[in-house]
């Protein structure tokens, strides 16, 4: 029998309170603090009274009744809705305690949703990223993960998957007929190929993902006093970097975030490039190239008369030309800012809800082992070796695979680590 668990599920200093209770003796316990008898309860149904301790009336409240397995755990659980008073959560808290339940650990409602079928692992974790969403795009790629948009992408590579190996394997039952071949060579790469190139832009979405989630790194690059960190403070409608007339005031990298349609964008200021003989600014200069680097848009700014800096850009980052002082642009006096703003957001990629994206490192990690496995599967079939070699492949790509969603048994050692970073509530 799983023990019954409770916790506050709402954050301390609010009007209202929610304690969450689930197990199987759910309903037989708060029957004994509530002055109703809810153990025979109809599902989905909300329920007025009163918690009480003895003859001590503790708080007035509803009770919101959910009967396995169509609950959030998949097990009876119940949701009572106090006033916020600390006193009152922590007294109702104690109460259930006394009468048999136990606090819950850290995301272990969603645990047990997802030990009891009600979600995979992508989706449980996707509660997580739900919950941390701070922008339009962060919530939309958690509600399309919520929804099992991994779970779809991955159940279709396991359909290919499990195809080749199948034949593969087929082919193995009858291995003492040497003149039957139930899978073409041809084909079988052709399929291969097609799960590698998946495989492989699933991985490749991880790049643009983290950034929708950690913010999208932008640096404000330029000679001194070019109006780089005017236009940071213009951006952010704050004083966050010195502006100065003398050179070379910004020493390091000033990073801040806002958001713009619907997208966290991290900006950072940095030291002017230019020759110096300062060790200390040159020690700026060094590190604000290195921040140029990482970065995936640059926005590269100068002045009528000074050049743009001459620095290495890679394939994949978005640079924007910014001739401050002008009559198109100044950042002093918010002149083209509205242009600059929009021209940020068109950089970002652009993704529909049919697209899957991962922002997970942990399915980032897997799908590119996944990926090393389907290409050994594809340099064994262009070498011509045998079936029972390339099945272990393809195998060991089914599982990897699996470990995304929770597919095979899962360790408790990685159950443990992923519902430790939930909140106590979830």
């Amino acid at each position: 029998m799983n023990e019954t668990i409770c916790a506050l599920a709402t954050a301390a200093g609010g009007a209202l309170g929610i304690i969450r209770i689930s197990g199987e003796q759910s309903l037989e316990i708060l029957s004994a603090v509530f002055d109703k008898d809810l153990r025979e309860a109809r599902p989905n149904t909300v329920h007025y009274g009163h918690i009480v301790t003895g003859t001590e009336v503790i708080d007035e409240v509803l009770v919101s009744v959910f009967r396995a397995p169509h609950s959030y755990t998949g097990e009876d659980s119940a949701e009572i809705s106090c006033h916020g008073s600390l006193y009152i959560l922590n007294k109702v808290i104690e109460i259930l305690i006394q009468h048999g339940c136990r606090m819950a650990h850290p995301g272990e409602f969603t645990q047990r949703a997802y030990l009891n079928g009600k979600m995979d692992l992508s989706q449980a974790e996707a509660v997580a990223d739900l919950i941390a969403s701070t922008n339009k795009a962060t919530h939309h790629l958690a509600m399309s993960q919520l929804r099992g948009g991994i779970s779809t992408e991955l159940s279709r590579l396991r359909d290919h998957l499990l195809r080749l190996t199948s034949l593969l394997e087929l082919e193995l039952d009858f291995s003492d007929h040497e003149d039957l071949e139930f899978a073409d060579r041809t084909e079988l790469l052709q399929l291969a190929t097609t799960i590698e190139a998946h495989i492989g832009r699933l991985t490749k979405s991880f790049e643009t993902g983290n950034a929708l989630k950690n913010g999208i790194p932008v640096a404000i690059v330029g000679a001194p006093n070019v109006g780089k960190s005017t236009l940071l403070n213009a951006l952010l409608g704050e004083e966050r970097a010195i502006v100065s007339d003398q050179q070379g005031t910004t020493r390091d990298a000033i990073e801040d975030t806002i958001i713009l349609g619907g997208i966290t964008f991290r900006f950072i200021d940095t030291a002017g490039i230019r020759h110096t003989t300062d060790r200390i600014e040159q020690m700026g200069i060094e590190r604000s190239m290195a921040a140029a680097q990482r970065a995936r848009i640059i926005l590269m700014m100068t002045e009528p008369g000074i050049p743009y800096p001459d620095m290495p850009i890679c394939d994949d980052q978005t640079v924007i030309h910014i001739e401050n002082k002008t009559d198109a642009f100044q950042a002093k006096y918010g002149i083209g800012l509205d242009h600059l703003r929009q021209q940020l957001v068109a950089a970002v990629p652009t993704f529909s809800d049919s697209d899957t994206i991962i922002t997970n490192a942990r399915h980032y990690d897997a799908l590119t082992r996944a990926l090393d496995s389907i290409h050994r599967v594809i340099e064994g079939l262009n070498a011509e070796l045998t079936g029972d070699l390339l099945s272990e492949d393809l195998r060991q790509t089914l599982d990897i695979l699996a470990e995304i969603t929770g597919g095979q048994i899962t360790p408790q050692e990685t159950l443990n680590t992923i519902f430790s970073h939930f909140c106590v509530g979830k």
